[in-house]
């Protein structure tokens, strides 16, 4: 082991594809390391630099069937990101520990970050599809989630940092946004598929709001998923072999994944019961 964690990249068509080629190249080139998570007697993650290239984010099929959870608990997760379902279970202040609710959403510090004593709000998604509205191939067009003065001391700072946009126009004479996005921690396996499909429908949203500002028509481009530490805890590694690898080798990936205009009508149906429970969370 020569103390350099491994720089690993992998590429595929969709969402589904490209996050299971991530799992076996972490698994089979990552690195062994102890996490601030571990228990005693818990054996190593498996940990790696990883950069996830996925070429047409809405490319079936979408969803892999091993993902953490079920169909309503990812479109859960979309709302919780794009529409700020649980922006209520955000602690009014780090100061207080007795208030023990959530140090942040990402909704939140996307769409409403803010500055302590300060009453000024920015919408960061707002102001990045203005800027790539106004101009195309700005480099400035990025949202952030990190709080200087609050996650560098809290237990659970964000692990999103930030998204960087920006347009290209293809030889069919169509703008495609292309989309960068980058955690400083991921979990590979129990978070990041989440994460990415979530993420991805917000590049939907953001290639529409600039559509409007702009009066073109804005297509997706390849969405990059990039992570300082992409992971695989120890402590489930176990099922981790027992599960995601055995139906690796096992089933054909078409067995592996689902369309997700297939299932999109399942996951709308849950909308009503997400938002009455997400209501009812203290």
């Amino acid at each position: 082991m020569n103390g350099n964690i491994p720089v690993l990249f992998v590429e595929g068509q969709g969402l589904a594809e490209a996050w299971e080629k991530s799992l076996i190249s972490l698994y089979n080139g990552g690195c062994e390391i102890k996490t601030e998570y571990d228990k005693k007697d818990d054996p190593p993650s498996k940990d790696c630099t990883m950069t996830i290239v996925v070429n047409e984010p809405l490319s079936e099929p979408m969803i892999h069937m091993d993902m953490p959870g079920g169909l309503e608990t990812l479109q859960e997760y979309v709302m919780e990101v794009l529409d700020g379902i649980k922006d209520h279970l955000i602690r009014n202040s780090a100061d207080d520990e007795s208030d023990t609710r959530w140090e942040y959403t990402y909704h939140q510090r996307l769409f409403k970050y803010f500055l302590p004593n300060n009453n000024d709000i920015y919408d960061q998604i707002e102001i990045l599809a203005g800027k790539l509205a106004e101009t195309p191939y700005s480099r400035r067009a990025q949202a952030i989630t990190w709080k200087v003065w609050e996650d560098n001391f809290c237990y659970d700072p964000a692990c999103l940092q930030s998204i960087w946009c920006r347009l290209l126009q293809g030889s069919d004479d169509n703008w495609y946004l292309n989309t960068n996005v980058r955690f400083r921690s991921n979990d590979a396996y129990k978070a990041a598929f989440m994460n990415m499909f979530a993420l991805t429908q917000l590049q939907v949203k953001i290639a529409e709001k600039i559509s409007v500002l702009s009066g073109k028509q804005i297509k997706l481009g390849r969405y990059v998923h990039q992570a300082d530490s992409y992971h695989l805890y120890g402590s489930y590694l176990d099922d981790f072999k027992s599960r995601f690898l055995k139906a690796y080798e096992s089933r054909t990936f078409e067995e592996r994944s689902f369309r997700y205009q297939d299932m999109k009508f399942m996951m709308d149906a849950a909308i009503p019961g997400i938002l009455e429970k997400a209501a009812g969370m203290k």
